[in-house]
């Protein structure tokens, strides 16, 4: 093997790229056989995880897939079929002729092959779904062909970008050069190439012509009659064709890895992102279910001070539940542990609260009739308030990984008593204790 400069041996770089290769298409059968990724979430991403399946079954058979993009009647269809030397894809004189995407083979003799996908033109009046369709096909191919027939349009520049940030390689093709003379078409590649530098390299912007348009030859008869005759003209796509293929047999491997990399990559944090907004709303009704739990029965404990025992027997629950709906379970010890790490920060934080708690509490126990009731879901709602701080900096902590991180437990929870609006919440919480209150 070949050493580097420090004298270390390097493998050849497609031993380097098959390395890359399997170890890309092992991520996407780990990815779709996941049993941590619940079916709901599953069924929603259906399409992405399909593209997965497929992006794998292409890395299996070693193909360099190859989008062919651009706007409407720029001669994409027209242009993969020069490249094809055959009709594979639909040719026609209205816009939007491609209505799905179609692909092809383009050259078997590569190793697995390259094929060639047409898409449908961008920026059709009424092609919105063909113009998402179009951006959702080069997505996923490995290498984008975009066909321009002069200077870059507004809209053409900006899909360009659009690709680019998308990390793929790009081929700018100026279709129909042919209607340009020779120093004129040098010109307008200059031009194309300064305004597109950072997007796409000086040598993959190439001039080609998929349907040149005819000759005109004049012919003499035996006669010395001359007729004129149109004469068709073989494609000019010989530049890009030979571009395409030293792309693939240098980078084909190593493009296809990375774009299903990439792709796998983006569902990756697609999946974690449904996933915690799953976990998010189930924590926020288990909450909820626990502050009009603890707040009632706060509200209802005719024993002055046991009331706020059996609100810490909730919490430690609550937070026990939540364990679970993060992945991480506590057991019933950590469970109160972590409860009182919590309280004890919001005591210091907000000890005239629990007093005020606890004052309520003593009152209930000698005083009757309405204020009875109207003591009760004060303090209930004070215990739904102390709930909701508990919840939510148990759920910080669970969704840090069972960690408080570099700050701390006591900056944790300031934040989220910052972030919380008290009077809304208690208001809230007393509409809903009175209404239970009054309906017994």
């Amino acid at each position: 093997m070949p050493a580097d400069a420090g004298g270390n041996t390097t493998a050849p770089a497609h031993i380097r790229a098959d390395g890359a290769h399997a170890k890309v298409a092992e991520s996407l059968r780990q990815l779709l056989d996941d049993p941590t990724i619940p079916p709901s979430i599953r069924s929603e991403l259906a399409a992405d995880f399909g593209r997965i399946d497929t992006m794998l079954a292409r890395l299996e058979r070693d193909e360099l897939h190859v989008a062919v993009f651009g706007r409407v009647s720029a001669g994409k269809s027209a242009l993969g079929n020069a490249l094809l030397g055959r009709d594979a894809f639909t040719v026609g004189v209205l816009h939007g002729t491609t209505t799905m995407a179609e692909q092809a083979p383009l050259d078997e003799a590569i190793e697995g092959g390259l094929v060639l996908i047409d898409t449908p033109g961008i920026n059709e009046l009424d092609g919105e779904a063909r113009e998402r369709l179009a951006f959702e096909v080069a997505e996923v191919s490995d290498l984008v062909i975009f066909v321009a027939d002069g200077d870059l349009t507004r809209d053409e520049l900006d899909a360009l970008k659009t690709l680019a940030a998308t990390q793929r390689p790009l081929l700018l093709a100026l279709n129909k050069a042919d209607r340009y003379g020779n120093d004129e078409r040098e010109s307008l590649l200059t031009h194309l190439r300064q305004r597109v530098q950072g997007l796409v390299r000086d040598e993959d912007v190439i001039a080609v012509a998929a349907q040149p348009s005819p000759r005109s030859v004049i012919d003499t008869d035996a006669h010395g009659r001359e007729r004129t005759h149109a004469q068709t003209r073989l494609p000019e796509v010989a530049a890009l064709r030979e571009r395409l293929l030293a792309i693939a047999r240098r980078e084909g491997k190593t493009l296809s890895a990375l774009n299903a990399g990439l792709y796998a990559g983006r569902l990756t944090d697609q999946v974690s992102a449904r996933i915690a907004e799953s976990r998010r709303a189930l924590a926020s009704r288990l909450i909820r279910h626990y502050c009009l739990a603890k707040g009632v029965a706060v509200a209802l404990n005719p024993i002055p001070i046991a009331d706020l025992l059996a609100a810490a027997g909730l919490d430690a629950a609550m937070v026990l539940q939540l364990s679970r709906v993060y992945g991480l379970p506590l057991t019933r010890a950590e469970s109160g542990r972590l409860v009182a790490v919590i309280s004890a920060q919001l005591a210091a934080l907000m000890g005239a609260i629990w007093g005020v708690q606890l004052l309520a509490s003593t009152l209930k126990g000698v005083s009757a009739g309405l204020s009875v009731v109207v003591t009760a879901a004060a303090q209930g709602a004070l215990g739904w308030y102390a709930t909701v701080l508990i919840g939510r900096a148990a759920e910080r902590y669970l969704v840090a990984g069972k960690s408080w991180g570099e700050l701390g437990a006591k900056r944790a929870v300031a934040e989220i008593v910052a972030s919380l609006d008290r009077d809304s919440i208690l208001r809230e919480a007393r509409e809903e204790i009175l209404k239970r209150l009054k309906s017994r």
